[in-house]
This record gives structure tokens, C-alpha cells and sequence, in this order.
């Protein structure tokens, strides 16, 4: 018996705890390749002896084939049938790719004459983006036969922030403290080691995410009966055109993204830790802090949206963000950043703590409730117009969230290119100007405030919330369970 309600076991296809907690695996097999690629211009440039130009060009234009490549991989799950699921072969599949190229492109790479290598790479890095498109759509797409039960969705949100904190902040302590201690650099004895764990640990992840659905792939769970029959790919202008919770999503989606990437980006770490608060150690240590808090925050929003629904929670999370992001800013307008240290632990200090440990539990929360929030859309488009398109729905949200991701350095440049920053970033050391201090304020807290604010004018237009949600599914139910009573009708009358 599922955690769900009796009532809700008529509307409802209820997944157990542990099933959703192991395909939210599925997700931390694909962020595991995700982390290890973030150092293959180490390898590029430091073994196989491209230049950091040519390397980090092909990073960066490999993001639009990435962004290009999603709509095609989501027509071609949504068209997939086979005898073992529509989502578990191109899991498979995906790990499998990913798994070869980076073994090929790791191995081969720097034994090539240098004329092929750069080719090589570059050809090797585009295999690697399909297999990562390939696996990560299944992510969302997967979510409406895993669970509709609108107390259940959630769960999902909880399991993939704690994973997510694992792979990027326990990896990047593993990478630092362990590997690199022990290896004395990034050498090929490092990456050798390195993608082993990362190909071992993600397989398994993948195998479990397989079993966690298995009784669930199946025709029965996907939509309505015939639901992907005549889907076509230029259906995917109508669908984004007459999909309005899709098209309020995909802009709360996309102005959270680029703020968390904004945020991410190594350059507004300097210019915030390194010369505005005057020790970039402390990012690191900031870093650490924020774990536990984070998956506080995440969990308490994630029982919040079992409460109250998805539409929710993500609408108090948004204004808890902002808010926190409008006080950060007044904070250090006010306060001397330089007060913020570990050396003299006062109230300012503690408040930054505080605040910082907010902020950053909000940014883990929000893209993690957007997941699930993902198959509602998906399952609303099913109600409206009978079709069932989980995979090109889910792309469209990975084109835009690419698109976004790729926008963030730009912005970053932009801004410090505004205050005389043309040639290069703000370094360490550097004394903190006021332009400096506005810059910074702007790309630290600033961009957030408006991104989320965006956010919050988004969802005054999106009506999935739970009750609509509880219509939705009921409706689903009911055109189902009259299609099953047709068909046996028809074949007792044979």
C-alpha cells in the first residue's frame, strides 16, 4: 500500500518512497559526468596540449549544440515504444555513451598526432553531449509515470538536492583534498582515477534509477490511451504557444537558472570573497557551512509543497529568496564588509551566516521544485489536448535552461566591462573601489533580486496549483478508466 490517501488511490498512480529516492539517481548519475567534465580543459590543455583558446571555444559552442540537440532527443522519446519502456533504454543508452566517450576522449585524446587531436576532441565531446541529453531528459520526462500524486512529486525535489549536494560539494572536497593531494596535480593518473569512480558509481546509480521504474514504464502510465500517435516535431511551436502554465514555468525556470549560474561563475567569487569581504578562503569554508542548512531549507520547502502544493512552495520560496537577497544587499551598503571574518566573530559575522545560509538553501530549492513542476505541465497538456509529450515538454525547459546557462559569463563580463574591467576579470588583491562594491552587490544579489522577482510575476499566471492539479488528474482518470471499459466492451462484443 502507497503512502497515498484511500481516495487518492482511484486518481492517483502512487510510487513508494524508495522508488522515488532511487530514480532521483538518475540525475546524480548524469551531475557525476557533469562534474568530471568542469575539469577537462585541465586535461586539454595540461596533457593533451590544446591551446586554451581552442579548448574553451569548444566548450563554449558546445553548449548551442547541446541547447540543439534536446528537442530532437525529446521527439524521439515521445515516439519511442519498445518492449522494455519508453525511458529505460535511453537511460541505458545514455549512460553507455557517456561512459565511452569520456573513457575515448581521456585515453586517446593525447595519443593522436596534433593535427587530429583537436578534431578529435571536439567530435568526442559532441558523442558526450548526446549520451548527457540523452539520459537527463529521461529525468524529466519520466516523472509523470514515476508518480501524479501531487503529495508525492515533491519527494522528488528532496532526494535530488541531497544528492546534488553530494556530487558538487563533496566532490569538489574529494577532487581537492584527496586527488590532487595525492597525485600532486591534474595528471593523467588523477582523471584516470577520477572517471573511474565517476563511471562506476554512475552505472550503478543508472541501474537502480531503471529498477526504481520498471513497473512503471509501461503504455498504461503514458497519459491517455494512443496519446503519442500522431505527436509530430513541428508540434512543438503549438504546444509552447498553447500551453500557458508551460510558458509562465519556462520563464520562472529560466530567470532562477541564470541567476544560480551568475552566482556560480568563479569570477563573482573573487570579486565578492577575495576583494570585497577581503579572503577568498572563506568561500570554501561558506561552502561547507551551507550543506546542512540547505537540505533544511529544501526539505522543509519540499513538506511545504506536500502541504499546500508544488505552485506553492516554489511562489513562499521565491519571496524568501528575494527578500533575503533585497536585506544582503542593504547589509553590506551598511556594514564594513571586512567585519565579516572568522578572526573576530561578532554580529556581523553571525548575520551574514545567517542570511548567506538562507540565500543559498533557496537557490538549491528552487531548481529543485521546478522538476517536478515539469510533469504537472506535462500532464495538464495531456488533459487539454489529449497528447502525451513528456520528452519534448521536458527539452523545451532544458533548450531554454542551456540558453540561460550560457548567457550568465556574458552577464558577468558585461557588468565588469561597464566599470572598466575590458581585458580582464577583477584579480585578487585588487583594492575594492565603489564601482567595485556596486558591481559586485549588482552580480552577487542583485540579478537574483530581479530573477526572482520575474519569477514571482510568472506564477501570478500559472494556474496548476493543487487544486487544479486534483481536477487535472481526476479528469485523466476518468478518460482512462472510460477507454479500458470501451475496449473490453468491444471485445466481449467480438
Amino acid at each position: 500500500m502507497s503512502t497515498a490517501a484511500t481516495e487518492s488511490n482511484t486518481l492517483y498512480n502512487s510510487a513508494k518512497t524508495w522508488q522515488i529516492g532511487l530514480f532521483a539517481l538518475n540525475n546524480t548519475a548524469t551531475n557525476l559526468y557533469l562534474f568530471i567534465i568542469g575539469f577537462v580543459s585541465y586535461y586539454a590543455t595540461g596533457i593533451a596540449g590544446l591551446t586554451v583558446v581552442a579548448v574553451s571555444a569548444v566548450i563554449g559552442l558546445s553548449r548551442v549544440f547541446d541547447a540543439v540537440t534536446d528537442p530532437i532527443i525529446g521527439f524521439i522519446i515521445d515516439k519511442t515504444e519498445s518492449r522494455f519502456g519508453k525511458f529505460r533504454p535511453m537511460m541505458i543508452i545514455g549512460n553507455v555513451i557517456l561512459a565511452g566517450s569520456v573513457l575515448i576522449m581521456y585515453n586517446v585524446t593525447h595519443l593522436l598526432p596534433q593535427a587530429w587531436q583537436l578534431p578529435f576532441f571536439i567530435l568526442l565531446y559532441a558523442v558526450y553531449i548526446v549520451g548527457y541529453t540523452l539520459q537527463t531528459a529521461c529525468t524529466k520526462a519520466a516523472q509523470t509515470v514515476l508518480t501524479n500524486d501531487p503529495k508525492q512529486r515533491p519527494l522528488f525535489s528532496a532526494f535530488d538536492a541531497a544528492y546534488n549536494i553530494g556530487v558538487f560539494t563533496g566532490g569538489q572536497v574529494f577532487v581537492s583534498n584527496y586527488l590532487v593531494a595525492k597525485h600532486g596535480d591534474f595528471t593523467m593518473s588523477l582523471f584516470t582515477e577520477l572517471n573511474m569512480y565517476a563511471i562506476v558509481f554512475a552505472g550503478l546509480f543508472t541501474i537502480l534509477a531503471t529498477f526504481a521504474i520498471k513497473d512503471r514504464d509501461r503504455k498504461e502510465f503514458y497519459g491517455l490511451a494512443d496519446a503519442t500517435v500522431n505527436t509530430r516535431f513541428k508540434d512543438y511551436w503549438p504546444i509552447l504557444k498553447g500551453n500557458r502554465p508551460l510558458q509562465m514555468l519556462v520563464i520562472a525556470a529560466s530567470t532562477d537558472k541564470i541567476a544560480t549560474m551568475v552566482l556560480r561563475q568563479p569570477a563573482v567569487y573573487i570579486m565578492f570573497f577575495g576583494i570585497m569581504i577581503g579572503d577568498y578562503a572563506l568561500s570554501g569554508t561558506f561552502s561547507l557551512i551551507t550543506i546542512v542548512p540547505s537540505l533544511l531549507i529544501t526539505f522543509l520547502g519540499v513538506r511545504i509543497a506536500t502541504k499546500t502544493g508544488l505552485k506553492s512552495a516554489l511562489v513562499k520560496a521565491t519571496w524568501v529568496g528575494l527578500i533575503t537577497a533585497v536585506i544582503l544587499t542593504v547589509f553590506f551598503l551598511l556594514v564594513n564588509p571586512s567585519t565579516v571574518t572568522f578572526e573576530s566573530f561578532g554580529i556581523a559575522t553571525i548575520a551574514f551566516i545567517i542570511l548567506y545560509c538562507i540565500l543559498r538553501g533557496i537557490e538549491s530549492l528552487t531548481p529543485a521544485i521546478v522538476i517536478p513542476m515539469i510533469a504537472d505541465v506535462s500532464d495538464y497538456e495531456t488533459y487539454k489536448t489529449g497528447r502525451y509529450v513528456p520528452g519534448m515538454i521536458g527539452t523545451i525547459f532544458s533548450f531554454i535552461d542551456k540558453v540561460m546557462s550560457a548567457l550568465a559569463p556574458a552577464l558577468v563580463g558585461i557588468v565588469v566591462a561597464m566599470i572598466g574591467y575590458q581585458n580582464e576579470f577583477p584579480q585578487l588583491g585588487e583594492a575594492l573601489t565603489t564601482p567595485l562594491l556596486f558591481a559586485t552587490l549588482i552580480l552577487m544579489f542583485g540579478i537574483p533580486i530581479v530573477g526572482w522577482f520575474i519569477s514571482l510575476l510568472a506564477m501570478k499566471f500559472y494556474n496548476l496549483d493543487d487544486k487544479k492539479m486534483k481536477e487535472i488528474q481526476a479528469t485523466i482518470a476518468e478518460v482512462k478508466e472510460k477507454a479500458k471499459k470501451e475496449e473490453q466492451e468491444a471485445k466481449v462484443g467480438v
